[in-house]
């Protein structure tokens, strides 16, 4: 599910430019930064600090450039559905201002530039970013068939995390598997938040998500979930032998998640959609502390 934020559509007309900015969903930060949080936290856990520059930089750049070309094909997929969607539907393939030729070829030019920078690293971290092309592009069509496109989306918002490994270490040891997992869990979870904002609108015209088969267990389920995230990390603290700044971390991000189930608890769309933004801070506390453990001196 691609990611801006919840406000009336602009009035002014777009420049063609501007039209393919805002297809890239490049005007709205968010999604980016829920996918860059744990590309570092796999990159600063590979090489036990900073990693090298360049390769920082190719994920960094990736980062951006797969998170647009999701976006693209996302609305390349949805083409039917947005124009239903009182949020979607002025995006500019539901409301015509760009076609589906022009929204492919976007998209092979963004995953072909992030395709480049994978060639400049091992033929490891290249064979594996075959399996993150597929990802990103089967994502958006798993809405029509599953009840369960964000788990799907967190599998592919996670699979620079192996490769993140691979690129520095030339293997995926356990830790990078467990960090997986929590990815996983979390973009569940944050992303269910998202799915509700749009519940109504999905079942007026039959799309799928864990929104809808939650139902009325939904928010049991996403603290089940979030439980199991914080779970999942605190193995990979205990694996990597993290000192206590992480685990200061974790805690700050436990009472972070507490407020967004605070806000959202009578499910209204405002609400969700907050809580959903909020999980950058979540990203954010969890690499701080991450930095913490690995530069403060005399933390062991």
């Amino acid at each position: 599910m691609s990611y801006e934020r919840y406000t009336e559509p602009a009035q002014v007309p777009d420049s063609r430019l501007r039209l393919y900015w805002k297809l890239m969903r490049a005007d709205r930060p968010i999604g980016t930064l829920l996918l860059l949080w744990p590309t570092w936290w796999a990159l600063w856990l590979a090489a036990g600090g900073t990693p090298p520059l360049w390769i920082l930089f190719v994920f960094s750049a990736g980062v951006w450039l797969t998170r647009s070309a999701g976006c693209v094909i996302n609305d390349y997929a949805d083409r039917w559905l947005d124009p239903h969607v009182q949020r979607t539907k002025d995006r500019p393939l539901a409301s015509g201002a760009l076609t589906g030729r022009d929204a492919l070829k976007l998209f092979a030019v963004l995953m072909l530039a992030a395709f480049a920078l994978v060639l400049t690293l091992n033929w490891q971290t290249i064979a594996m970013s075959v399996v993150a092309v597929i990802l990103a592009a089967s994502y958006p069509y798993m809405k029509r068939y599953t009840h369960l496109p964000q788990v799907y989306l967190g599998l592919a918002f996670g699979w620079g995390i192996p490769m993140a490994f691979t690129a520095i270490t030339g293997s995926v040891p356990a830790v990078a598997w467990l960090l997986l997992i929590a990815n996983v869990l979390w973009s569940t979870a944050y992303d269910t938040w998202y799915a509700m904002v749009d519940r109504e609108d999905d079942l007026k015209v039959g799309s799928h998500s864990t929104a809808i088969l939650f139902g009325e267990l939904d928010l049991v389920i996403q603290a089940i979930l979030y439980a199991l995230f914080i779970a999942a990390l605190s193995l990979v603290g205990q694996h990597a032998q993290l000192a206590w700044p992480y685990w200061a971390g974790l805690g700050i991000a436990v009472l972070l998640i507490g407020w967004q189930f605070w806000i959202a608890r009578k499910r209204e769309r405002g609400p969700c959609f907050r809580a959903f933004l909020h999980n950058n801070w979540v990203g954010a506390v969890i690499f701080a502390g991450l930095l913490g453990a690995l530069y403060l001196p005399g933390v062991t």
